[in-house]
C-alpha cells in the first residue's frame, strides 16, 4: 500500500512540477520580451528617413547600455540595398537578422550568432514614412540575466518539491499506521483471548471496529453452541428421528418385559429360605440386565454423536454423506 501511494504521490508531484515549472518559465520569459518589445518600439517612433533615403534616429534611446560596447543589450536597423544601422553597443559585430519574410508582429526567437553570449532577439519589419523599404528593427538581449532567472526558479521548485514529497510520504506512512491501529487492537484482543483462556472480546475497542467485533463474538458463541450440542452425550436424535437435549431429563431406557421380570428384585417371603446358588443365580441375571441397559445407551449415544457431527459438517458446507451412511448402519 505504501508502494502504490509512493507511486502516486511521484507521479502527481512530477506532473504537477512540469506544469507549475512551464508556467513560471513562461512568465519571465514574457516580461523579459515586454522588455525588449519596449525597446523595439522606442526605435520604431524614433527613426525616421533622411535625405539621402537612409534611416536615422532623431533622438537617442535612454538606456545608456546601447552606448556601451559588447554591454548585452543592441539594435540594429537593416533595410535591403542599404547597409545596416547598428547601435554604438555592438562595436565591431552585426547583427544576423531574419528579414527574409515581412513581420507585422513583434516575432521573438534566441539565437547563439555571438560566441559565449546567447542571445533573445525581437524583430519587426516596419515601411516608415518618404520610404518604400522595408526596414527591419531588431532588438536583441544577452540570455545571461534570463537564464539565471529561470535556474533560480526551477531551483527553488526542485527543493521545494521534494520536501513537499517527503512530508507526503510521512503523512502517509502516519495516516497508515493511526488508521490502522484499531485492527492491531483487535488482533491483540484475540490473542489475549487465547492466551487468558477467555472466550469473547470484551476489551473497549474503537467505534469503527465495533461491528467486526460484534460478528466476531457472534461467530465464537455459533461455534461454542455447536460444539456443546455434540459434545453432551445426553443430546440426541432418537431413532425416530425426535430431537433430545440435556434439558429434557435423564435418558428413559426402555426394558423388554421379559426383562423387566428378572430385573425385579426378588421378594423375601417370611420364613422361606434362599440357598446360596438361588443368590448367584439371580445376582447373575441383574449383571446381564445391567450390561443390556448400557449397550443399549451406548449405542443412543452413538447415533447422537454421528448425526450431530453431520449437522455440524452440513453447515460448514462439508460432504455429510460418510456420516449418514454411519448412521444408518447403526440404525
Amino acid at each position: 500500500m505504501m508502494a502504490i501511494a509512493a507511486v502516486w504521490i511521484g507521479v502527481l508531484l512530477l506532473a504537477g512540477g512540469f506544469a507549475l515549472d512551464r508556467t513560471l518559465v513562461r512568465l519571465v520569459e514574457d516580461n523579459f520580451d515586454e522588455q525588449l518589445e519596449y525597446v523595439q518600439t522606442a526605435l520604431i517612433t524614433s527613426a525616421e528617413i533622411d535625405s539621402f533615403g537612409d534611416v536615422q534616429l532623431y533622438r537617442s534611446l535612454g538606456d545608456q547600455r546601447f552606448l556601451e560596447p559588447n554591454s548585452g543589450v543592441y539594435w540594429q536597423i537593416t533595410g535591403e540595398g542599404h547597409q545596416p544601422f547598428p547601435s554604438r553597443s555592438l562595436w565591431d559585430r552585426s547583427l544576423k537578422v531574419q528579414g527574409d519574410h515581412f513581420d507585422n508582429e513583434p516575432h521573438f526567437y534566441n539565437s547563439d550568432q555571438f560566441e559565449d553570449e546567447p542571445l533573445r532577439i525581437v524583430e519587426r519589419t516596419v515601411i516608415l514614412p518618404d520610404s518604400d523599404t522595408r526596414w527591419t528593427f531588431a532588438v536583441a538581449s544577452a540570455r545571461g540575466e534570463l537564464d539565471y532567472q529561470i535556474i533560480r526558479i526551477r531551483s527553488i521548485l526542485v527543493w521545494s518539491f521534494a520536501v513537499l514529497g517527503l512530508g507526503l510520504m510521512a503523512m502517509a506512512m502516519l495516516q497508515s499506521w493511526y488508521g490502522l491501529s484499531p485492527l492491531r487492537r483487535v488482533r491483540d484482543a484475540i490473542q489475549a483471548m487465547r492466551t487468558q483462556g477467555t472466550n469473547r472480546i470484551t476489551e473497549p475497542l474503537p467505534i469503527e471496529v465495533e461491528p467486526l467485533v460484534d460478528e466476531i463474538n457472534a461467530l465464537l458463541t455459533h461455534t461454542e453452541q455447536q460444539a456443546e450440542e455434540a459434545r453432551i452425550p445426553n443430546a440426541r436424535v432418537g431413532i425416530d428421528g425426535d430431537r433430545r437435549t440435556a434439558a429434557d431429563g435423564p435418558l428413559d431406557v426402555e426394558l423388554h418385559p421379559a426383562d423387566a421380570q428378572r430385573s425385579a428384585p426378588a421378594q423375601l417371603l417370611p420364613g422361606v429360605g434362599v440357598s446360596d446358588d438361588d443368590i448367584r443365580s439371580k445376582t447373575a441375571i441383574v449383571d446381564g440386565d445391567r450390561r443390556g441397559i448400557r449397550h443399549r445407551v451406548h449405542r443412543r449415544g452413538s447415533v447422537q454423536r454421528h448425526i450431530s457431527a453431520g449437522a455440524v459438517l452440513e453447515a460448514r458446507g462439508q460432504p455429510v454423506a460418510d456420516e449418514v451412511e454411519g448412521h444408518d448402519a447403526v440404525r
